[in-house]
């Protein structure tokens, strides 16, 4: 097939996806499909027309962060009348936005921290919840904003008058424990992965996720069953409760001392580096990297 890859984009998440985008066009081009590479700036336009030029038979969107993720892109080719690997543009947009993904996941009976969506102007003025809770941006992702306020932190005030993520902010519970993330493709959840964070990171921020060495992934992880089925069967009603297409992921935390499994995000654009999540877990099913990228463009055109 004729297979456009959209990579790059203007977010904060740009390094990400160009490492995405290149690594899922040399496994599509493995496949046998006829690839064309599409770097996504600033001018839209421009990406209209490098589009129109392919007509290509489905899009493979290797975006991650605002306007590749949160439904922007999703429109321009729906309107395009193009064919597309991942989620749609309501579940792209409610995913991005983790005010209205907490609102959603806890109607459907899911397990959601402690929060709310606070003004920068409240973060300011005082502790919006008991320490130690978590700030973190309303739509960014690769834990990109996100700060951690412990007793005795002095910060609060700083990163309020430094915040860069909008007028808003989401306020949550800190829960202890560990990191850990289930992949869904399609219908199925694959499997649970234990994220281990080097001893230097204080948590698995932004770094920690893609610096070499900056964390180590146990697939699958060394959970109880009853654990390990809890949070498969949350990342696949996570999955459906937002409407999401393709692949996802869903990240938690679980305390093992108190047996609390907490959904922190659903990630409707996975990333797609070799050795990304998604892609482990895939691997451990038996699904290489080439065919998981296959199965994405096959799935978009029979959707």
């Amino acid at each position: 097939m004729k297979v456009a890859v959209l990579y790059g984009g203007t977010s904060s998440e740009r390094p990400v996806s160009l490492v995405s985008g290149e690594a899922a066009i040399s496994a599509l081009r493995e496949k046998g499909h006829d690839v064309t590479p599409v770097d996504v700036g600033p001018d839209l336009a421009v990406t209209i027309q490098a589009l129109r030029a392919v007509a290509p038979d489905v899009v493979f969107n290797a975006l991650h962060g605002p306007k590749g993720e949160d439904g922007a892109i999703q429109g321009v080719l729906e309107w395009l009348n193009l064919p597309y690997t991942h989620s749609g543009i309501r579940a792209s947009a409610v995913a991005m936005d983790k005010g209205a993904t907490r609102i959603l996941l806890a109607a459907a009976g899911l397990p959601v921290a402690e929060g709310r969506v606070i003004t920068v102007a409240e973060l300011a003025e005082a502790d919006p919840l008991p320490v130690p809770y978590v700030i973190k941006p309303v739509a960014e992702g690769s834990s990109v904003g996100v700060e951690i306020i412990r007793a005795g932190d002095n910060r609060r005030a700083e990163i309020a008058r430094t915040w860069r993520f909008g007028k808003e902010a989401l306020a949550e519970s800190f829960i202890p424990g560990r990191e850990l993330t289930a992949g869904v493709m399609g219908e199925r959840a694959l499997a649970v992965t234990d994220i281990l964070p080097a001893e230097t990171a204080t948590f698995y921020d932004f770094e920690a996720k893609y610096k070499a060495g900056g964390s180590r992934h146990v697939v699958p992880a060394d959970l109880p069953a009853d654990v390990t089925e809890r949070a498969l069967d949350y990342a696949l009603r996570a999955h459906q409760t937002l409407g999401c297409a393709g692949a996802s992921r869903t990240d938690f935390r679980y305390d093992d001392e108190t047996d609390t499994l907490i959904i922190l995000e659903v990630n409707t654009q996975p990333g797609m580096t070799p050795t990304s999540l998604l892609p482990e877990q895939a691997a451990y099913c038996g699904i290489s990297y080439p065919d998981l990228c296959d199965w994405m463009v096959q799935e978009a055109l029979n959707r």
